[in-house]
């Protein structure tokens, strides 16, 4: 499993950065091996993440080539004061099985 965690500062958002956020999100789900998601906010720093989980590599590719996400990129520095994209890969998830995230049980299980 592939997960890809975007870690961004908030700074002003307008129309334009929730339609495209819209978009990329829509989009993330209808690729290929696409697993789940998960978001993150602190409270004390008003930092996010928003984490994306696929069976492998091929949705994430198709995600970081769609207008929408290219657009994102390139206007940035207009809505966030600072970001940082991890991409991993997963080797292992276990739990109690008391969430019901999608990603939980997508991983091999110890």
């Amino acid at each position: 499993m592939i997960s890809a965690t975007f870690i961004f500062m908030p700074g002003e958002f307008d129309a334009r950065f929730h339609q495209l956020d819209g978009e990329i999100a829509s989009y993330a789900r209808q690729t290929e091996g696409y697993i789940g998601e998960d978001s993150w906010e602190d409270s004390k720093t008003g930092r996010v993440a928003n984490v994306y989980y696929w069976q492998d590599e091929t949705g994430l590719r198709q995600l970081m080539q769609h207008p929408s996400h290219l657009l994102a990129k390139q206007g940035q520095q207009a809505w966030l004061e600072g970001y940082q994209v991890i991409i991993s890969q997963v080797l292992h998830s276990y739990g109690n099985q008391q969430l019901s995230a999608a990603a939980i049980g997508a991983a091999q299980n110890i």
